[in-house]
C-alpha cells in the first residue's frame, strides 16, 4: 500500500462514519465504534451541563465576592471607628494613669510622714513602758518582801493558833470524857429512882409519875425538862390530825425526848421516833438522844427500842 493511499484511507476513517462502522465491521469492531460514540455524545453534553453549571457557580463566585467586598469596606470602616475609640480611651487612660501617679506619689508623701509620726509615736510608746516596767518591777519586788514577811507572821500565828487549838482539844476531850462519866452516873441513878418510883408509885397515875420524874430529874441530875405540845394537822404520826405531847430535857445545849408511860408497846415506840421528827420539823433543832423511862415495857416494844435506836429505861 502506497502512503498516498493509506493516508486517504485514515482520512476517510476520520471523516466519513459510515466508512468507519463499515471498516470496523470488518475487523469486528463496530459495536465498540457506536458505544465509543454514544459515550462521547454523553460526555459532551456532561461537558455542557458542565460548562453551564460553573457558569451558575461563577456568577454565585461572583455575587459573594462582591457581598465580601461590602462587608470588607463595613469591616473596614468599623475598624477605623474603633481605632478612633481605642485611640481616645488610651488618651482618657493615659490621663487617668497620670492623675493616679500624681495621687499615688502624694499617697506615698503622706503615708511616709504618717510612718514618721508613728514611728516617733512608737519609740516615745516604748520608752514610756519600759519605764513603767521599770516601775512594775519595783512594786512587784517590795509586794514579794512585803508578801514573805505576811507569810512568816502567818506561819507563826498558824503554829500558835495550832497549839493553842491542840490544847483546847485536849481540854475539851477531858471535859468531854468527865462529862460522859458524870452523864452515865447521871443516867444510873435515874435508873434507881425510877425503879424505886415504879415500885413505889405502881398504882399512881401515868401523869403523877410524869411529875414526879420530871421534878427528880430537875433537882437530882439539874436537868431543865420542858413540856413541847403541838397539833399534828398531817397526821404523821398516828395517821390522823391530833395533839402530841413530849417532855424535852435540854443537857448542855443538847436536845433529849422523854418518853414517860406506864406500859410501853411496839405501837408506842414507833409513835415516839414520829413524834421527835415531828419535834425537829417544827422547832428546827437537832434531837441528840431520845428516852422512853416505863415501869413495864413489852419484849416487843424492847425490840422495836433497838431498832429505832431508843433508850429503854424500865427494871419490869
Amino acid at each position: 500500500m502506497t502512503v498516498k493511499l493509506r493516508e486517504e484511507f485514515l482520512n476517510l476513517l476520520k471523516e466519513d462514519l459510515e466508512f468507519r462502522y463499515i471498516v470496523a465491521g470488518f475487523i469486528g469492531l463496530d459495536e465498540v465504534l457506536k458505544r465509543l460514540d454514544k459515550h462521547e455524545a454523553e460526555l459532551v453534553k456532561l461537558r455542557e451541563d458542565m460548562n453551564k453549571g460553573f457558569a451558575r457557580h461563577d456568577e454565585e463566585i461572583a455575587k459573594l465576592r462582591e457581598d465580601m467586598n461590602k462587608l470588607r469596606e463595613d469591616m473596614n470602616r468599623g475598624f477605623q471607628r474603633h481605632d478612633e475609640e481605642i485611640a481616645k480611651l488610651r488618651e482618657d487612660m493615659n490621663q487617668g494613669f497620670a492623675r493616679h501617679d500624681e495621687e499615688l506619689a502624694k499617697l506615698r508623701e503622706d503615708m511616709v510622714k504618717g510612718f514618721q509620726r508613728h514611728d516617733e509615736e512608737i519609740a516615745k510608746l516604748r520608752e514610756d513602758m519600759v519605764k513603767g516596767f521599770q516601775r512594775h518591777d519595783e512594786e512587784i519586788a517590795k509586794l514579794r518582801e512585803d508578801m514573805v514577811k505576811g507569810f512568816q507572821r502567818h506561819d507563826e500565828e498558824i503554829a500558835k493558833l495550832r497549839e493553842d487549838m491542840t490544847r483546847g482539844f485536849e481540854r475539851h476531850e477531858a471535859e468531854i470524857a468527865q462529862l460522859r462519866e458524870d452523864m452515865n452516873k447521871g443516867f444510873s441513878l435515874l435508873e434507881r429512882h425510877i425503879s424505886a418510883l415504879g415500885a413505889r408509885w405502881g398504882l399512881m397515875s401515868e401523869e403523877a409519875f410524869r411529875e414526879g420524874l420530871k421534878g427528880l430529874l430537875e433537882k437530882e441530875l439539874g436537868l431543865r425538862v420542858e413540856r413541847w405540845s403541838a397539833f399534828d394537822d398531817e397526821g404523821s404520826v398516828y395517821g390522823y390530825p391530833s395533839l402530841l405531847e413530849v417532855d424535852v430535857a435540854i443537857v448542855d445545849g443538847k436536845t433529849i425526848l422523854v418518853e414517860v408511860s406506864s406500859h410501853i408497846r411496839p405501837s408506842d415506840v414507833v409513835a415516839f421516833k414520829r413524834k421527835a421528827e415531828a419535834y425537829e420539823k417544827a422547832t428546827g433543832r437537832r434531837v441528840e438522844r431520845l428516852m422512853i423511862i416505863t415501869p413495864y415495857a413489852e419484849d416487843k416494844a424492847k425490840e422495836a427500842c433497838i431498832k429505832q435506836g431508843v433508850e429503854l429505861y424500865t427494871k419490869i
